[in-house]
């Protein structure tokens, strides 16, 4: 603050407390705490020094508002590690199936094996072949003419008797038609949380993803 010159009748400056200005700032920081600290401590009379007591109650003082702020910092970042994508949403997710872009498909806790092709352009006769890791197509799916846009497949994991005859991940073939992506769902079994405190990550059949990765969550 700031006060402006005031006289009296016999032309003496006088204090106005009417006349002081406000500067602008209507509170103090910690760094205007410790530089007022600071301040008082240099300007002590030398012949009067403050005690030993008072010196250890001025540092502490100064060590507990440095320690406050640095505690406050760390808060907020924890609050940020947690928060978003990381385990807070994620951890919500399990038990939940997400669609990621992938040319493998895992069967879901039915035992059901579900995919999505994107079309670029329509397509007179499209099939998917589902392939184990021996090189042998288990299933063929027909899906016909399709038109450009997503395409869904579908298989329970069964012959045409009923039996089941896949249980582990397969490959996906498009035949007909060469789709701009490729994807599949998968099941979230867990949630990893990285102790570098980096984001989460989410753990399926298929591999190990970002909650960013999803296409779409169900």
């Amino acid at each position: 603050m700031t006060a402006t010159s005031v006289t009296d009748s016999a032309g003496i400056p006088v204090y106005n407390p009417s006349s002081i200005k406000a500067t602008g700032k209507s509170e103090m920081g910690q760094m205007d705490f410790l530089r007022l600290l600071t301040t008082q401590m240099q300007t002590q009379d030398p012949f009067e020094p403050m005690d030993n007591s008072q010196m250890v109650a001025q540092m502490a003082t100064i060590t507990n508002s440095t320690g406050i702020a640095e505690m406050n910092a760390t808060l907020k970042g924890l609050a940020s590690q947690l928060g978003g994508s990381r385990l807070g949403d994620a951890a919500s997710w399990i038990g939940k199936s997400m669609l990621v872009e992938s040319k493998i498909v895992a069967p879901d806790v039915a035992g059901q094996y579900i995919g999505q092709l994107t079309l670029g352009s329509d397509a007179e006769n499209v099939s998917v072949d589902l392939v184990d890791g021996n090189g042998n197509t288990v299933r063929t799916i027909d899906l016909g003419a399709q038109s450009k846009g997503d395409v869904n497949f579908y298989w329970d994991g069964k012959d045409d008797t009923g039996e089941t005859v896949a249980t582990g991940p397969l490959q996906i073939k498009v035949n007909g038609a060469s789709p701009s992506r490729v994807a599949s769902w998968a099941t979230i079994a867990a949630v990893q949380s990285p102790a570098d405190g980096s984001a989460s990550k989410l753990i399926t059949a298929l591999g190990t993803y970002s909650p960013s990765d999803a296409i779409s969550l169900a």
